[in-house]
């Protein structure tokens, strides 16, 4: 591709979240508000026995093939989620050119769950029980490869780390090789599937789980004066990208534009946020100017919001301070929990079905604001609202943020939603 940037469209969105296995579960559950933190019994005994898991994932019934055990469970979701988007796309691989279709697919950890399992074979039976699959199910970067062999694309393909902005650092990427004429169409995401003892008891060490578990669909609570902590979680979020003059030529309606990208560091801290967000705003300032726009041209943000004291704070005082105007605010991790390095791609797909849809999801839980971070958050239902133009936030361990901004496609008709949950 030569000449003036393309606008890119995302044509196709596949997720797989605690709501459920699909775009129209996920997309019903964030509009309605409900939680989805339960007890889990692996994880029996621990100071933090909770965690939103994948309600009824069968690998046999959701991953392509025979032998879905092959596969660790991070990457069994990476495959549902990007066949789902591909399909939503109205695209299939056995009639594309592989050699211009990229894979850009982030997690936090890759399949630890794996390695966690044959670890304990190693220590305990000895190492003709190490699985010769081990390494091909754990490193990070097997997401993408088995997606390209699944779509069967030879064009770039490339796993972004960057903690819990992993997903919107993929979806980011992704944008800039399609600008750059380096692919056609981009299948970008992340998946995570780490809820897993060790895990917890780490993230519990440090103190940013919650330890409501007397009352777990309570703990998850964005921006709520009460919020002690995140809470665990897992899943898989795809978006399929395309230059939305391609997209338009075959007949298919875009979701939402991706408009533009930002990415700074907050060469601040290991694991807290700058208190002043200078890096969060630096991204913010990249994602706007990426995509041509103002401050005051925003009318939805779907946050980072954690539900840790630290985060939440930052983040809120962050918008009040770069949009006055008070654009719409949610969270999904009050209904989700927090899905780590998948959390951004997840939330980037909630964005653009807001702007398609006209409807923005609210803050589960969200009961109290802290009187100098009060923001415009969406509360109790689901807000039919226009949406012209919307950012998702995602901040990382390690200072990584990663800002993306949507805007409404000008010619085409949003597609129909799917009714939420009353």
């Amino acid at each position: 591709m030569t000449g003036a940037r393309p606008d890119v469209a995302v044509t196709g969105i596949g997720l797989v979240t605690p709501a459920g296995t699909g775009r129209e579960a996920t997309w019903d559950g964030v509009c309605a508000g409900r939680p989805t933190a339960r007890h889990v019994p692996e994880l029996k005994g621990l100071p933090v026995d909770f965690a939103c898991l994948v309600p009824d994932f069968s690998p046999r019934d959701h991953v392509p093939g025979s032998r879905p055990w092959q596969y660790d469970r991070f990457t069994q979701f990476a495959l549902h989620a990007a066949l789902e988007a591909v399909s939503d796309a109205g695209l299939d691989p056995a009639d594309w050119d592989g050699d211009r279709v990229a894979v850009v697919f982030g997690s936090s950890a890759g399949g630890t769950g794996t390695m966690l399992d044959q670890h304990r074979k190693l220590l305990e039976l000895g190492t003709a029980r190490v699985s010769p699959l081990l390494l091909p199910m754990f490193l990070p970067n097997m997401a993408t490869g088995q997606l390209t062999i699944h779509l069967r694309a030879r064009g770039p393909a490339l796993c972004t780390v960057t903690a819990c902005a992993s997903g919107a650092t993929a979806i980011g990427t992704a944008l800039q090789l399609l600008r750059s004429g380096a692919c056609d169409i981009a299948v970008a995401g992340a998946s995570d599937a780490v809820v897993q003892p060790l895990w917890v008891t780490g993230f519990d060490r440090m103190g940013a789980l919650s330890r409501r578990g007397d009352d777990p669909r309570a703990a998850s609570r964005p921006f709520d004066t009460a919020r002690d902590g995140f809470v665990m979680a897992e899943g898989g979020a795809a978006l399929v990208l395309e230059p939305a003059s391609a997209a338009r030529a075959r007949g298919r309606p875009g979701y939402a534009l991706l408009a533009g990208y930002g990415a700074s560091s907050d060469a601040h801290h290991p694991v807290a946020p700058d208190p002043e967000s200078k890096g969060a705003a630096l991204a913010v300032r990249r994602a706007l100017d990426d995509a041509g726009a103002r401050p005051a041209d925003v009318q939805h943000i779907n946050a980072h919001g954690t539900s840790t004291p630290l985060n939440d704070a930052a983040e809120a005082r962050l918008i009040r301070r770069l949009f006055p105007h008070q654009p719409s605010v949610t969270s999904v991790k009050g209904t989700l929990g927090h899905l780590l390095g998948a959390a951004g791609a997840v939330e980037a797909a909630i964005t653009a079905l807001s702007v398609a849809h006209g409807r923005v999801p609210p803050v589960a839980n969200l009961e109290k604001q802290e009187g100098d971070a009060e923001i415009n958050a969406v509360t109790g239902t689901s807000r039919a609202q226009p949406v012209d133009l919307a950012l998702s936030h995602s901040f990382g361990f390690g200072g990584h943020n990663a800002v993306l901004a949507f805007r409404s496609c000008p010619t085409e008709p949003a597609r129909e939603p799917a009714a939420p949950s009353p």
